[in-house]
């Protein structure tokens, strides 16, 4: 077994194809193949199941992987110590919901790790595609929030999964509108205010259930509803149609523009915002490093 190896069991899961993989390796699909099939004979296991769909991880591969990514790490930190060459190229990959704070955490983290090169990557999806990337250990970690509400669905495929939830902070429920839009002015809004205006949330996909929806109060009955797949697309909706949507209330003037503010909603209900990992998982320094510079915008309001 080499770190070589390792390498490309890595970037094989993270990519999900060995054609994929190879591109990014500078290498042929036969040699990489090749390479796989022989430490999979030498670690008597299978790590990638062939399918009519393409290659996925085998229970083993999975618990392989996770200990395939901290022999990676710790070879990096070696060289990081006794070559003085930044230990090559750093990876790193987050899942999350439509937060501005997981992003400005995110250009804080590439920002600190700003050398030659570094393969980043930050995943704004759908939340069971949070989950599943999680899982598969294509990001290492995931930002969700659970409540009484969503818990006893979301709590079950975590378990099931073999993930745990770590707390980072719980929010109250807030209104994001247009600084113009007419309950701009109020303290605090009711949900009976905003029966007349549009309601805004992102498409889940295949999994549009309310369980997986961002938005707090999902299930609740609306007159006027319109999903939207990215930030952008909801922010503009907002402004131009006098719609809202219900968030954690943490809102970043830089990221989501001067034009959008949050309220607080009249509801005792709370969202528990945290982060995922895998449970055979160890947190990479990238990782700790993330996790620390989310600590910094997880005040509602903050600009």
């Amino acid at each position: 077994m080499t770190l070589q190896q390792l390498k490309y069991v890595v970037t094989v899961a993270k990519t999900g194809t060995i054609t994929n993989a190879a591109r990014e390796l500078y290498i042929s699909q036969p040699s990489l193949t090749n390479a796989i099939h022989e430490l999979e004979k030498e670690m008597n296991i299978v790590i990638f199941q062939r399918t009519n769909k393409g290659i996925v991880l085998s229970r083993e591969g999975e618990d392989f992987l996770g200990y395939a990514r901290q022999v990676l790490e710790q070879a990096a930190i070696l060289e990081d110590k006794y070559k003085g060459q930044g230990g090559g190229k750093k990876q790193f990959c987050v899942s999350t919901q439509h937060y501005s704070f997981a992003v400005n955490a995110f250009v804080d983290l590439v920002k600190e790790y700003g050398q030659e090169e570094y393969d980043f990557s930050l995943r704004e999806t759908q939340t069971y595609e949070i989950i599943e990337d999680v899982a598969r250990m294509r990001s290492e970690i995931g930002i969700l929030f659970l409540n009484d509400f969503n818990e006893s669905v979301i709590g079950k495929i975590l378990k099931s999964s073999d993930l745990v939830f770590h707390e980072l902070f719980i929010a109250k429920p807030h209104v994001f509108i247009s600084r113009k839009h007419p309950l701009a002015g109020k303290n605090i809004i009711t949900n009976e205010e905003l029966e007349a205006y549009p309601y805004l949330s992102f498409e889940q996909g295949e999994h549009n259930s309310f369980y997986f929806s961002e938005e707090i109060f999902s299930a609740s009955e609306r007159k006027k509803n319109i999903r939207v797949r990215d930030r952008a697309t909801l922010f503009n909706l907002l402004i131009g149609l006098n719609g809202y949507t219900v968030c954690s209330g943490v809102i970043d003037k830089k990221l989501n523009g001067k034009d959008i503010i949050a309220v607080p909603l009249a509801d005792e209900s709370e969202m528990r915002i945290g982060y995922i990992m895998h449970r055979k998982g160890m947190t990479s320094r990238i990782g700790t490093t993330y996790l620390n510079a989310l600590k910094k915008y997880m005040e509602p309001g903050i600009e």
